[in-house]
């Protein structure tokens, strides 16, 4: 089975539908065939970074497909094309939530 991707005009994933693989040309053809621009993706990340979900982005120049952004402080990992914090998770086998206002991580309480 083979995974596309159906894009916007602004490259915005609008959803994933599973295709069939049996030849290299089958899938694409079949999505073709739906109208629309349809862009392959990989649950293994083997291909364009990362598996795509609605509302992703799918950037041309880093044929890549990238999460939407979770808060304005993360900064995009180049290599991965996930966003991560600018302060690492602790390490410490407490569980954090981010917090935006501080732009840091603050540990989550149970009361």
């Amino acid at each position: 089975m083979s995974h596309w991707a159906e894009i916007d005009e602004n490259k915005i994933v609008l959803r994933v539908l599973v295709g069939n693989n049996n030849s290299a040309d089958e899938g694409e053809a079949f999505m073709n065939s739906l109208g629309g621009t349809w862009v392959k993706t990989s649950y293994n990340g083997s291909i364009r970074k990362n598996f795509a979900g609605i509302g992703y982005s799918y950037d041309e120049s880093r044929d890549a497909f990238i999460p939407p952004k979770p808060y304005p402080s993360w900064v995009l990992n180049e290599d991965t094309c996930v966003w991560e914090a600018p302060v690492a998770y602790p390490t410490d086998g407490i569980m954090y939530e981010w917090d935006e206002e501080t732009t840091d991580w603050k540990a989550i309480v149970n009361d």
